[in-house]
């Protein structure tokens, strides 16, 4: 089918379609993650920052194209979730910013439109790195271009672009050490080429089998599953709202067993579970077929399963029991924030993070306002936006404490209509450090300049749990295994966490260091911070060594050295 003019409908059904096909492959691409911590969310921040996006252009009233570009820049940029959604913004920032006055696109105009996207992206980069959803976005804009240069057909223009897309992120790996060693491509450039996909395919009118979601392997279904139930979604519901409440996964053999009379059939297989439950995640392969599901069922589930071969594996888990306590959690921070936002002068201090004694501390530390957020719950530009507003405060400053929030939170001081800063705290320890710097008498550019430099004093060890094998700079990693990361870089491992902890910590001390400061988190133990705090002072004993319980989740023990 040939379009040499992209209209209203057209543009409509792109954007439609590609924020499915994101949608359906968001936990794939969280999959990609290169550390082997359970955050990876990607997938998750470009679903999430394109329904935005998708969501102003199915409320906007245009007929043009162009305006129709605008509303999905605008709703991209404020739905910006990560540094992977606001560098999808940015690709349709310049996007717009070619096409705003077009009626419909030619295929020159789709080449140049996607052209003036990489432009901008890269420019809203401090240091692009290669390998990236950059390299993907640049590529497949130079060869939209020639294609344009040679068609006026813009189904031609749209699958020139998606195949080099597709040639550019198997090549990420060649262009970023990290990628090759871990043996995956780059998970922003695959959500991307995702988007791209979903235009061609809405130009050509091709069909794609279940929408082209990705088909995970059963090691990927694992990772999968740990990363849906991180999402802290779960707290815009009640308990009794809850259909299915029992989380239930199994993994069968197949053809091994006593009770094994029937022939594995992955259609009906799947559509019978489909009957008794939600969330269904099935994966098969010759030998083996892993489930996850929700249900009230979990019994019959189990039955089901030995139809077809032996239970080698099965774990049920209550969600309502799960949920009540996760309330608990967001309640307490949502109580926290309120009363937050009272009594504010000419400064506001926004703090980002996750856990209601984080919160509670960074108040301590003098913060006005803690927006619940962090490794795997990144706040969109929006939310940081209404965080300002709440406030009410004549100033601003913006401690992300997560690197993949900078964007979200500078795109943020940007649209709003008072003076706002970001100090690029990395990691919660930087927060509270930079914070302590903080002077209310002086005018924002010195305290952004003081509070960041004053970060540079102190040292971040998170302790968390890796859930994959790899290697990652010579280092193996096993699954389940504990690692100490030290500025946001993996130092060691071993299956215990107090000894990692302990071990992290020691690399951490030098001749300069005076305090450590450890913050447990929701997996973390008091018990076991105080055998730490002991080990420590072993090894050092005029250390001034706190504890506080911080609620974190993901890493049992967040600890500072300064």
């Amino acid at each position: 089918m040939k379009v040499t003019e992209i209209t209203e409908t057209h543009f409509r059904k792109m954007v439609a379609v590609s924020s499915k096909r994101l949608s359906n492959n968001a936990e794939f691409i969280n999959s990609l993650n290169v550390f082997p911590v359970p955050d990876g969310d990607t997938g998750t921040n470009m679903s999430l920052s394109f329904t935005s996006g998708a969501k102003y252009v199915s409320e906007s009233t245009a007929s043009s194209v162009g305006a129709l570009t605008v509303s999905l820049a605008k709703g991209l940029l404020m739905g910006a979730r990560g540094n992977s959604g606001v560098i999808l913004s940015q690709i349709f920032r310049g996007f717009y910013k070619s096409a705003e006055k077009k009626e419909s696109l030619n295929a020159n105009d789709l080449a140049t439109a996607l052209t003036t996207g990489v432009e901008t992206a890269y420019k809203a980069v401090m240091k692009p790195t290669e390998g990236t959803i950059l390299t993907v976005a640049r590529e497949a804009a130079k060869a939209a271009k020639k294609a344009a240069s040679q068609s006026d057909d813009t189904v031609v223009v749209m699958e020139a672009a998606y195949e080099a897309a597709k040639k550019a992120l198997a090549s990420t790996p060649d262009l970023l050490p990290v990628l090759k060693e871990v043996g995956v491509v780059d998970s922003g450039g695959q959500g991307l080429t995702f988007v791209y996909e979903g235009f061609f395919d809405a130009l050509s009118g091709n069909e794609r089998a279940n929408d082209d979601s990705h088909q995970p392997s059963v090691e990927e279904m694992e990772e999968m599953v740990n990363a849906e139930h991180h999402k802290s979604v779960q707290s815009q519901l009640n308990t009794e709202d809850i259909k299915y409440g029992y989380c239930t996964e199994i993994m069968v053999k197949l053809g091994a067993g006593r009770l094994v009379d029937s022939e594995f059939d992955y259609e009906k297989f799947r559509n019978h579970l489909n009957e008794i439950g939600d969330s269904l995640l099935v994966v098969a392969d010759e030998e083996i077929v892993k489930v996850h599901v929700h249900t009230e069922q979990p019994g019959s589930v189990m039955t089901y399963g030995q139809h077809f071969g032996s239970l080698i594996k099965v774990k049920v888990d209550n969600m309502r029991l799960q949920h009540e306590t996760i309330l608990e959690h967001d309640n307490e921070e949502t109580k926290n924030e309120v009363v937050a936002a009272e009594n504010v002068g000419d400064y506001g201090i926004i703090a980002i993070a996750s856990g209601a004694g984080l919160t509670n501390l960074f108040k301590s530390l003098g913060a006005t306002y803690v927006l619940s957020g962090g490794q795997t719950m990144n706040p969109s530009t929006q939310d940081i936006v209404d965080a300002i507003e709440e406030i009410k405060a004549k100033k601003v400053i913006i401690l992300p404490n997560n690197k993949n929030i900078f964007l979200a939170a500078q795109q943020a001081a940007k649209v709003v209509n008072i003076p706002a800063e970001v100090v690029a705290s990395r990691t919660i320890a930087q927060g509270m450090t930079a914070l302590i710097a903080f002077n209310p008498d002086e005018e924002i550019e010195e305290n952004v300049e003081n509070m960041s430099n004053e970060m540079d004093s102190v040292k971040s060890g998170q302790v968390t749990i890796a859930v994959r094998d790899t290697t990652i700079e010579g280092i193996k990693i096993k699954k389940d295994d504990y690692m100490g990361i030290i500025d946001g870089k993996i130092e060691l491992t071993n299956v215990d966490r107090v000894t990692v902890a302990i071990q992290m910590v020691e690399k951490m001390l030098d001749g300069d260091s005076e305090i450590v400061t450890i913050i447990v988190g929701q997996e973390g133990t008091l018990d076991q911070a105080e055998s730490i705090k002991s080990a420590i002072l072993d090894i050092d004993e005029d250390l001034e060594i706190e504890i506080h319980q911080g609620d974190q989740p993901v890493y049992p023990y967040l600890i500072s050295v300064e």
